[in-house]
């Protein structure tokens, strides 16, 4: 799998600002992709050395528009640790 393709975009929301400072940066990933591939990915996207990847499945959320019951797609979320001194730069400024 391509790794432009892996990596789909940054998730920015509360939680990810605040574990920015840890180090520990979120992504929205591939459903098939795994640990490694996310963290090879990552490494040659930004030239960063990654430590550790954690990922996890979201279930999307079931919508309604009226009598019309849908529901969202799920996707996959990658939570990943970087060496101390390494950062990427698209989070700067947030």
């Amino acid at each position: 799998m391509d790794m432009y393709h892996i990596v789909r975009r940054a998730l920015i929301t509360e939680k990810s600002t605040v574990a920015k400072d840890e180090n520990k940066y979120v992504f929205e990933v591939d459903r098939r992709a795994n640990k490694i591939e996310v963290a090879k990915a990552v490494e040659k996207l930004f030239k960063v050395k990654v430590l550790n990847v954690h990922v996890m499945n979201v279930t999307g959320k079931k919508k309604r528009i009226g009598r019309i019951l849908g529901e969202k797609r799920s996707w996959k979320k990658a939570v990943v640790t970087l060496a101390p001194g390494s950062r990427i730069e698209i989070y700067e400024g947030v």
